[in-house]
């Protein structure tokens, strides 16, 4: 009997209070710039562009849900360098890390329909400005929720 009370009991679990890890990915819109590295709610990887593992986002979206995200970007990543591993690279770049920049904001994750979250995407836009979505669509549809082009320029002045 209490065998049967406890399935019972496990039954009631709901999936509004589970949670599941899922990737994390960045996506940088600008030109000429890279984004060394991002952090979302602790989360650290790197900011290349690829998915890894791992963030843990609840099974049901609920309001409220924010992603507090950390990033640096290098402003100038294509640029000449010299010869990797001389003195004058060392050199130049110890005087390059100087120029990164360090960022930080929290932005609301959107609602997502059901249990359908694949994820984050991390989208780094003009003006320091960010936008993420758990969607399932591929960048290239045109049902994907951010539709800013890539090679985005940063504009001479950015509004607060």
């Amino acid at each position: 009997m209490v065998s049967v009370l406890g399935l019972a009991l496990a039954g009631c679990s709901t999936a509004a209070n589970e949670m599941a890890a899922g990737n994390v990915q960045a996506v940088n819109h600008m030109q000429g710039t890279a984004i060394n590295w991002m952090s979302v709610n602790g989360y650290r990887i790197d900011g290349g562009g690829g998915e890894q593992c791992c963030i843990v986002l609840p099974i049901i979206w609920r309001p409220g849900l924010i992603a507090n995200i950390e990033w640096e970007v290098d402003p100038d990543a294509f640029g000449p360098t010299p010869p990797l591993g001389t003195e004058e690279f060392r050199e130049f770049m110890a005087k390059h890390k100087t120029n990164y920049q360090h960022h930080r904001i929290s932005v609301e994750i959107p609602e997502w329909p059901g249990t359908e979250s694949c994820g984050l995407k991390v989208h780094f836009l003009p003006c320091n400005q960010v936008k993420v979505t758990t969607s399932c669509w591929a960048f290239t549809s045109p049902n994907y929720p951010i539709q800013e082009p890539d090679e985005m320029k940063e504009p001479a002045l950015c509004s607060k």
